[in-house]
């Protein structure tokens, strides 16, 4: 029965997205076909991601086919895409999973079937599986926003953390980071912590709720991610409190929240490349299956004027450097997205 299911529910998964097939037709046997298994379309960073993905010159010109599957924020879903993937022959699977170690045992399948995987934005636990990934070193991102936070609410601050969906490579790795600030800063306490699941709507919530308890005792909010550091400035908002009075620092660089720095509300966005990250993880994918005779395309690589070095795409791991956002170079940031 738990075989069944798993069949069937991929199966309607990949139905219900037949429609988000990017790039040359299928029908051509000579177009490769790669799936993206997401975590969810729902957050806006992996719509970025998504649509960047979609932009890459080799969709363009009919080299491949790109699926986009949504993950719906669950192990089980995505676990399903990947029967959905290897039932259907795709030549190259990207996975941004869900949770750091259920992620491992899709690849394993897909790896067995011989499809080669390809990891970017969050990791799976056992990065030894994967052909190649790329990301953004999360560990980094943390330790950013926990001294964005510290810097301008002193080193006696008083704060609160909101996490981002428990188990997710990006929530532990950025809570390393965070963690390790703190114990360079034994004067900050924390007053409250818990997760908000990188959702705005629950980071509102838990905010108030954090704010019901302390009130302007909170000199500071450390947010995993923009949505939730969005959805903490409402929260400061609602409270009847002045937003720009309490440091907030989040990761993503998404819209709403390059503008809240802008408008002072929000301390620090840090940007991560979805174009750099998606791109890149296409030509890690077409470098694979056609072999050195491809030239990568996306703009992130040295070979095409950007910062992380191609080396022949030999490597299994690569990193795309942050941007820290800040009241200094927001206007340049948002003219350029």
């Amino acid at each position: 029965m738990k075989t069944t299911r798993r069949f069937l529910m991929g199966a309607a998964a990949g139905l219900a997205l037949a429609g988000m097939v990017f790039g040359g037709s299928s029908a051509d046997a000579k177009t490769l076909k790669i799936a993206a298994i997401v975590q969810s379309l729902n957050t806006e960073y992996n719509v970025l991601w998504a649509d960047a993905a979609k932009a890459h010159p080799a969709l363009a010109d009919g080299t491949a086919t790109l699926t986009v599957l949504d993950g719906r924020q669950d192990v089980l879903t995505q676990s399903n895409l990947f029967d959905t993937a290897i039932t259907e022959k795709y030549d190259a699977i990207i996975f941004i999973p869900v949770d750091i170690d259920a992620g491992n045992e899709p690849i394993e399948r897909a790896k067995a079937a011989g499809i080669p995987v390809f990891g970017s934005n969050t990791m799976v636990s056992n990065t030894a599986l994967y052909d190649a990934y790329i990301n953004s070193n999360d560990v980094e991102a943390g330790e950013m926003l926990a001294k964005a936070v510290i810097d301008k609410a002193g080193p006696q601050a008083k704060v609160v953390i909101l996490e981002g969906m428990l188990g997710q490579s990006a929530q532990v790795q950025r809570l390393e980071g965070i963690q390790k600030v703190l114990k360079e800063n034994p004067g900050v306490t924390i007053l409250e912590q818990n997760t908000a699941n990188w959702s705005r709507a629950e980071a509102i919530t838990l905010m108030e709720n954090f704010l019901t308890s302390h009130g302007d005792a909170i000199q500071g909010v450390l947010a995993e991610n923009d949505e939730m550091a969005v959805g903490a400035i409402e929260g400061i908002r609602n409270h009847g409190l002045d937003p720009k009075a309490v440091p907030v620092a989040g990761v993503d660089g998404i819209k709403d929240a390059l503008e809240a720095v802008k408008r002072g509300e929000q301390s620090m966005s840090i940007l991560q490349d979805a174009n750099g990250q998606a791109q890149g993880a296409i030509d890690l994918a077409l470098h694979k299956i056609v072999g050195d005779s491809y030239k990568p395309r996306a703009a992130v690589w040295d070979v095409n004027g950007g910062k992380l070095a191609w080396n022949n795409g030999k490597d299994q791991h690569y990193y795309v450097p942050w941007l820290a956002v800040t009241s200094e170079n927001v206007d340049k940031v948002l003219v350029g997205n």
